[in-house]
């Protein structure tokens, strides 16, 4: 088991720094968002090309941000109904949906969308858009982007499994989560929180 929370901690790693480096994209593709707003307007002059960077800018951010977001324990869940549960029950369900849901989900979108890149890489696609940009790398987004997220799931089933065999306790995951979340830190530690106008 410690080979396999060892493999954990590499995959979460690698989603975590890549999710902190996509997530500057979002300033890029306001930054172009309001470029190409401001030539159109002013200089009456626009292009398909930044309009797609735009959507090229926000595809990078979901599909490599997925695995991040999911690591980080940030994705949906129903809270009002599982916290009513015990631990053992909703350990059992987070176990479960991984197997029966998550898996087949992500392993699905991983089959289908390698012909769906090769196809486009092979023809090196463009836009059909005039002043369009290529196409075949928005495609690898979503195979790597599903590469991504389905590694980081068998890196949360690794440590469901080990938390639930008692190899490592829930709160250690916690702690890794308030590390990507600061503001956590005031909820899951009220004596973190500072009254304001104090200093240390």
């Amino acid at each position: 088991m410690d080979g396999l929370l060892s493999f954990s901690r590499i995959v979460d790693s690698i989603n975590e720094r890549l999710g902190r480096a996509t997530a500057w994209l979002v300033l890029a593709a306001v930054v172009v968002s309001a470029g190409n707003a401001t030539v159109r307007k002013v200089f009456n002059w626009s292009s398909n090309g930044l309009l797609e960077a735009q959507w090229y800018l926000f595809g990078v951010v979901f599909m490599i941000g997925a695995a991040w977001t999911m690591k980080a324990n940030e994705h949906v869940r129903v809270d009002v109904v599982s916290s009513r549960l015990s631990k053992v029950v909703r350990d059992r369900i987070e176990l479960f949906g991984l197997v029966v849901f998550f898996f087949p989900f992500a392993l699905v979108h991983l089959y289908y969308s390698y012909p769906f890149f090769m196809t486009s890489f092979r023809t090196q696609e463009w836009s059909t858009n005039a002043g369009g940009l290529i196409i075949w790398p928005a495609k690898f987004l979503v195979l790597f982007g599903f590469f991504l997220l389905t590694l980081q799931g068998v890196s949360e089933l690794i440590k469901r499994v080990a938390v639930m065999r008692g190899i490592i306790h829930e709160k250690d995951e916690m702690k890794a989560h308030v590390a990507d979340n600061p503001d956590l830190a005031r909820i899951t530690d009220p004596a973190s929180a500072q009254a304001p106008g104090t200093r240390h």
